[in-house]
Protein backbone atom coordinates (compact mmCIF):
# COMPACT_ATOMS: atom_id res chain seq x y z
CA UNK A 1 0.00 0.00 0.00
CA UNK A 2 2.84 2.26 1.25
CA UNK A 3 4.47 1.59 -2.41
CA UNK A 4 1.54 2.39 -4.30
CA UNK A 5 0.68 5.69 -2.47
CA UNK A 6 4.66 6.52 -3.13
CA UNK A 7 4.19 6.00 -6.63
CA UNK A 8 0.96 7.95 -6.79
CA UNK A 9 2.51 10.83 -4.50
CA UNK A 10 5.24 11.08 -7.37
CA UNK A 11 2.94 11.19 -10.27
CA UNK A 12 0.78 13.56 -8.93
CA UNK A 13 2.40 15.17 -5.94
CA UNK A 14 2.05 14.92 -2.67
CA UNK A 15 -0.64 17.46 -1.94
CA UNK A 16 -2.85 15.96 -4.56
CA UNK A 17 -2.52 12.52 -2.44
CA UNK A 18 -6.32 11.53 -1.56
CA UNK A 19 -7.36 7.94 -0.22
CA UNK A 20 -10.14 8.25 -3.14
CA UNK A 21 -7.31 8.50 -5.64
CA UNK A 22 -5.43 5.88 -3.99
CA UNK A 23 -8.53 3.55 -3.92
CA UNK A 24 -9.33 4.12 -7.78
CA UNK A 25 -5.78 3.46 -8.46
CA UNK A 26 -5.44 -0.11 -6.66
CA UNK A 27 -9.08 -0.64 -8.30
CA UNK A 28 -10.99 -1.09 -5.10
CA UNK A 29 -13.36 1.27 -2.96
CA UNK A 30 -11.90 3.80 -0.66
CA UNK A 31 -13.27 1.80 2.38
CA UNK A 32 -11.04 -1.00 1.44
CA UNK A 33 -7.92 0.73 1.95
CA UNK A 34 -9.05 1.27 5.98
CA UNK A 35 -8.56 -2.42 6.11
CA UNK A 36 -4.58 -1.30 5.61
CA UNK A 37 -3.62 2.19 6.91
CA UNK A 38 -5.54 4.21 9.19
CA UNK A 39 -5.78 6.99 7.01
CA UNK A 40 -4.39 9.78 4.94
CA UNK A 41 -1.95 10.57 7.93
CA UNK A 42 -0.84 7.04 8.59
CA UNK A 43 0.10 6.18 4.81
CA UNK A 44 1.92 9.73 4.36
CA UNK A 45 3.85 8.13 7.53
CA UNK A 46 4.12 4.83 6.07
CA UNK A 47 5.57 6.50 2.26
CA UNK A 48 7.84 8.88 4.41
CA UNK A 49 9.22 5.73 6.29
CA UNK A 50 9.28 3.82 2.95
CA UNK A 51 11.32 6.99 0.78
CA UNK A 52 13.71 7.56 3.59
CA UNK A 53 14.67 3.56 3.30
CA UNK A 54 14.73 3.88 -0.11
CA UNK A 55 17.20 7.41 0.17
CA UNK A 56 19.27 5.67 2.75
CA UNK A 57 20.35 2.25 0.35
CA UNK A 58 20.75 4.88 -2.48
CA UNK A 59 23.10 6.79 -0.98
CA UNK A 60 24.67 3.68 1.42
CA UNK A 61 24.87 1.78 -2.35
CA UNK A 62 26.56 4.98 -3.53
CA UNK A 63 29.48 5.43 -1.28
CA UNK A 64 30.30 2.29 -0.46
CA UNK A 65 34.59 1.86 -0.69
CA UNK A 66 35.20 5.57 -0.94
CA UNK A 67 36.21 8.47 1.57
CA UNK A 68 36.44 12.13 1.42
CA UNK A 69 35.60 13.88 -1.40
CA UNK A 70 34.78 10.77 -3.46
CA UNK A 71 32.25 9.71 -1.06
CA UNK A 72 31.02 13.26 -0.41
CA UNK A 73 30.29 13.73 -3.85
CA UNK A 74 28.80 10.06 -4.67
CA UNK A 75 26.06 10.83 -1.24
CA UNK A 76 25.37 13.91 -2.93
CA UNK A 77 24.82 13.01 -6.69
CA UNK A 78 22.53 9.82 -5.08
CA UNK A 79 20.59 11.88 -2.70
CA UNK A 80 19.72 14.53 -5.57
CA UNK A 81 18.83 11.85 -8.07
CA UNK A 82 16.23 10.15 -5.27
CA UNK A 83 14.72 12.87 -4.88
CA UNK A 84 14.55 14.50 -8.07
CA UNK A 85 13.42 11.20 -8.79
CA UNK A 86 10.65 10.76 -6.30
CA UNK A 87 9.37 14.24 -5.32
CA UNK A 88 5.96 13.17 -4.28
CA UNK A 89 7.30 10.43 -1.74
CA UNK A 90 10.29 12.41 -0.50
CA UNK A 91 8.14 15.58 0.24
CA UNK A 92 6.54 12.89 2.90
CA UNK A 93 9.43 12.90 5.02
CA UNK A 94 9.59 16.42 5.70
CA UNK A 95 7.76 17.04 8.86
CA UNK A 96 6.80 13.43 10.42
CA UNK A 97 8.32 12.90 13.70
CA UNK A 98 9.58 9.68 14.93
CA UNK A 99 6.78 8.14 17.68
CA UNK A 100 9.60 5.93 19.10
CA UNK A 101 12.88 4.27 18.63
CA UNK A 102 10.83 1.37 16.99
CA UNK A 103 9.08 3.81 14.70
CA UNK A 104 9.87 2.58 10.94
CA UNK A 105 10.75 6.67 10.07
CA UNK A 106 12.95 6.49 12.97
CA UNK A 107 15.25 3.04 11.83
CA UNK A 108 15.08 4.82 7.90
CA UNK A 109 16.44 8.17 9.72
CA UNK A 110 19.16 6.19 11.59
CA UNK A 111 20.24 4.41 8.43
CA UNK A 112 20.39 7.47 6.72
CA UNK A 113 22.60 9.46 8.94
CA UNK A 114 24.75 7.03 9.94
CA UNK A 115 25.29 7.23 6.23
CA UNK A 116 25.99 10.48 6.20
CA UNK A 117 28.24 10.08 9.26
CA UNK A 118 30.01 7.59 7.70
CA UNK A 119 30.55 10.00 4.46
CA UNK A 120 31.53 12.77 6.96
CA UNK A 121 34.00 10.49 8.76
CA UNK A 122 36.48 11.17 6.12
CA UNK A 123 36.95 14.64 7.27
CA UNK A 124 39.05 16.20 10.37
CA UNK A 125 35.84 16.94 12.08
CA UNK A 126 36.41 17.14 15.75
CA UNK A 127 33.74 15.68 17.91
CA UNK A 128 31.93 19.02 19.38
CA UNK A 129 31.27 20.09 15.83
CA UNK A 130 30.18 16.48 14.15
CA UNK A 131 26.47 17.33 14.79
CA UNK A 132 27.31 20.75 13.21
CA UNK A 133 28.67 19.18 10.59
CA UNK A 134 25.78 16.55 10.29
CA UNK A 135 23.45 19.28 9.95
CA UNK A 136 24.97 21.14 7.44
CA UNK A 137 25.46 18.04 5.39
CA UNK A 138 21.60 17.12 5.52
CA UNK A 139 20.82 20.49 4.88
CA UNK A 140 22.89 20.57 1.69
CA UNK A 141 21.11 17.56 0.35
CA UNK A 142 17.54 18.24 1.55
CA UNK A 143 18.06 21.99 -0.06
CA UNK A 144 19.74 21.62 -3.29
CA UNK A 145 17.84 18.83 -4.26
CA UNK A 146 13.98 20.06 -2.68
CA UNK A 147 15.17 22.98 -4.75
CA UNK A 148 16.03 21.46 -8.03
CA UNK A 149 12.79 19.02 -7.93
CA UNK A 150 10.72 22.01 -7.03
CA UNK A 151 11.68 23.69 -10.42
CA UNK A 152 13.35 26.25 -7.86
CA UNK A 153 16.66 27.13 -10.28
CA UNK A 154 14.82 29.03 -13.18
CA UNK A 155 18.15 31.34 -14.48
CA UNK A 156 20.33 30.41 -17.20
CA UNK A 157 22.97 29.17 -15.24
CA UNK A 158 23.53 25.34 -15.79
CA UNK A 159 22.04 23.70 -12.56
CA UNK A 160 25.01 20.65 -12.42
CA UNK A 161 27.69 23.63 -13.11
CA UNK A 162 26.22 25.09 -9.59
CA UNK A 163 25.64 21.24 -7.76
CA UNK A 164 29.42 20.96 -9.17
CA UNK A 165 30.15 24.48 -7.32
CA UNK A 166 28.44 23.18 -3.80
CA UNK A 167 30.47 20.16 -3.86
CA UNK A 168 33.74 21.72 -4.59
CA UNK A 169 32.64 24.39 -1.50
CA UNK A 170 31.37 21.77 0.76
CA UNK A 171 34.57 19.62 0.36
CA UNK A 172 36.77 22.67 0.90
CA UNK A 173 35.21 23.87 3.81
CA UNK A 174 34.93 19.84 5.50
CA UNK A 175 38.83 19.69 4.83
CA UNK A 176 39.33 22.89 6.47
CA UNK A 177 37.56 22.96 9.74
Amino acid sequence: MAAAGADLADEVGLARLTMGLLAERLGVRTPSLYKHVGGLEDLVRRIAALATAQAADAVGTSVQGLAGRDALAAALRAFRTFVIAHPGRYAATTGIEPTGPDDPMAVAGQRLFDVYRAVLRGYDIKEPDEDHALRMFRSLCHGFATLEAAGGFKWSTDIDESFEWLLVFTDRGLRAM
